[in-house]
């Protein structure tokens, strides 16, 4: 009997030994699960707030500056499947942008190369992981742009080189008042972005503001002076009193208003007088913009607003939500521009 007591107490602790170790490991493992969903949030809130100027999901065909990370991503992914190879490979590039290091070639083409930026490699590599790892979200009309995207490579690589007789080349035609001056905008908005990019990377997002009070109007002017043009943002809640909009850009803001409320696409509207253009396509924002555009408390801290107030005492451009129109772009050039 004193027997079967004793290996009954030794059998007891045994098995509490046995399920401590059980519930130990278990408590280790729920512990890396939340760690490891932590970085992941981590990277995701780091790469809206290095990334998305640019590379936004929610930018339109035509009024990006950048493709997007899901493009970037598909490009990456091609020549790269192993994890390591495609984290050190996106760094190897941001490290120091060079045409020959880019696997985007047709992206330099139509943006032109990305600017060194001096971000710190810990961050970049968290990011290229979390873009490895999780589904990105896409524009509206990515899915499409890729499958038009493989459609022409087939047909390129089948050599068809056939042209009919006497049409000129797409390149070769001369583009309209809407393609001009859709051109001009984007250019514009890409050397901003750009710019803009490298201030929030060096100081955070009140750099942004430092950014737009000291540098937008110069770059602007210069951009001004290489396309020959008159360049404008123009808004009806504007944070420069300079950006404030005139009767018929008012009408056209609203017109590009009703346009997104209805679920439409806001088309370029071109008004012509004395052998000039004036040019007309929605600015419309983004998570990025929201940054030192959305609401005071939630996306812009008060730290930036603080900076806002300070330089722009008479700022109304707060307030907005992803995808509104905060302005519009006018610019206006002669008819043989």
């Amino acid at each position: 009997m004193k027997i079967f007591i004793q290996l009954s107490i030794i059998s007891i602790i045994f098995i509490s030994c046995k399920n401590s170790n059980k519930s130990s490991g278990t408590e280790e493992s729920y512990s890396s699960v939340n760690l490891e969903e932590k970085m992941q949030n981590e990277a995701f809130k780091k790469m809206k707030a290095l990334c998305y100027s640019c590379h936004s999901p929610n930018a339109g065909m035509d009024m990006r500056i950048a493709p997007p990370m899901a493009g970037v991503k598909m490009h990456y992914l091609e020549m790269y499947e192993n994890e390591e190879e495609f984290v050190n490979a996106i760094w190897s590039f941001l490290e120091n942008p060079e045409e020959d290091k880019s696997l985007m070639k047709g992206a330099i083409r139509k943006f032109g190369l990305m600017p060194y930026v001096p971000y710190q490699e810990e961050d970049i590599k968290s990011i290229a992981s979390y873009i490895y790892n999780n589904e990105l979200e896409k524009p509206d009309w990515f899915d499409q742009h890729v499958k038009g995207r493989h459609g022409k490579m087939k047909h390129k690589n089948q050599g068809n080189t056939t042209h009919k007789k006497g049409k000129k080349h797409k390149n070769q035609q001369r583009k309209g008042p809407k393609e001009q001056g859709k051109a001009m905008a984007m250019a514009t908005k890409r050397e901003l972005g750009k710019n803009l990019m490298t201030a929030i990377a060096e100081k955070g997002t009140p750099g942004a503001v430092d950014f737009c009070n000291i540098k937008a109007l110069p770059i602007t002017a210069q951009k001004e002076k290489e396309l020959n043009a008159t360049i404008k943002r123009a808004s009806d809640k504007p944070r420069n009193p300079l950006n404030t909009a005139t009767a018929r850009e008012n009408e056209i803001i609203s017109i590009f208003k009703n346009n997104l409320k209805n679920g439409d696409i806001p088309e370029a509207i071109v008004d012509k007088k004395d052998g000039k253009f004036d040019f007309y396509y929605p600015i419309v924002t983004n998570d990025m913009c929201l940054q030192c555009h959305g609401e005071i408390g939630k996306q812009v801290t008060e730290e930036t607003y603080k900076t806002i107030k300070l330089k722009y005492p008479e700022d109304l451009a707060i307030g907005y939500g992803a995808n509104e129109v905060r302005g519009i772009w006018h610019i206006t050039f002669n008819k043989n521009n």
